[in-house]
């Protein structure tokens, strides 16, 4: 009878627990970045926040909006991108990929870089509840016009709401 009682209570927390994924839901998120290694420096102060909003357009497709801010040794960057994740709903496991400029400025007489990245990355979503998740993922940002310089992979924190 016990083992009745926990394979129901689990059926019923994994169906409640992926209902998030599934069309019309909404999604904001908040990130701390910049845990990573970039191709041209070893070492330095990395920081970055974030802010996102997604919309399920289908079960397990998201599209994704993202604003935000980056400080590596002096310079900063401030980025805008788009871009979508799917969405395994089998175990929380997404992967997800998109577009991003940033405008980076090391400040005083250094040049402003107008960059475009590629951005792949692979998470996980850890539920808190049925609407709260912390999120760690790997990313890859992927500099289109100055590979060498500005590409970096990283981690990530998010926190996500799902509505």
């Amino acid at each position: 009878m016990k083992k009745i009682f926990i394979v129901l209570f689990l059926t019923v927390v994994s169906m409640s627990a992926f209902a998030q994924f599934e069309k019309g839901t909404k999604y904001v998120n908040a990130s701390l970045t910049g845990f990573g290694i970039d191709w041209h420096k070893a070492g330095g102060f990395h920081l970055g926040v974030g802010a996102g909003a997604g919309y399920f357009v289908a079960d397990q497709w998201m599209v994704l909006g993202q604003i935000g801010w980056n400080h590596q040794d002096g310079a900063n960057e401030f980025n805008l991108g788009a871009g979508g994740r799917y969405y395994m709903s089998q175990n929380g496991f997404f992967f997800g990929c998109g577009l991003r400029y940033g405008l980076n400025s090391a400040g005083g007489d250094a040049p402003v870089n107008h960059n475009a990245y590629l951005t792949p990355e692979a998470g996980y979503c850890f539920y808190l509840n049925d609407h709260v998740s912390i999120e760690p993922s790997v990313y890859v940002d992927m500099c289109l016009n100055h590979f060498k310089d500005f590409t970096k992979i990283g981690l990530k924190v998010s926190f996500g709401y799902y509505f």
